[in-house]
């Protein structure tokens, strides 16, 4: 069974930063990408950034410049440093691993993780 656990949220005052991390635990062979999405309250869940097992990267134009993806292939951990947090980021984060073949599940799969809050007070 593939699980992801995230871990760093926490509460930060506008302008400063804050890491999250994503750990990918099963019986794992490959994850062709890791990313982070987020949710406020009240909308929508939406990218904030992708990391493919290549190192390839996708930045939301909200996170651009602010936000940095990266990724431990050997550990299957993805990582996501914020800096120059503001009140809009407020959100629960999900982490998600697109495409992973692991020993339990025949194929390729999708999974997420339970989220982790992070709230930037103004």
């Amino acid at each position: 069974q593939v699980q992801l656990v995230e871990s760093g949220g926490g509460l930060v005052q506008a302008g400063g930063s804050l890491r999250i991390s994503c750990a990918a635990s099963g019986r794992i062979f490959s994850i062709n990408a890791m990313g982070w999405y987020r949710q406020a309250p009240g909308k929508q869940r939406e990218l904030v950034a992708t990391i493919t097992s290549s190192g390839s990267t996708n930045y939301a134009d909200s996170v651009k410049g602010r936000f940095t993806i990266s990724r431990d292939n050997a550990k299957n951990t993805v990582y996501l440093q914020m800096n120059s947090l503001k009140p809009e980021d407020t959100a629960v984060y999900y982490c998600n691993a697109a495409g992973v073949s692991s020993a339990s599940i025949y194929g390729r799969h999708d999974y997420w993780g339970q989220g982790t809050q992070v709230t930037v007070s103004s």
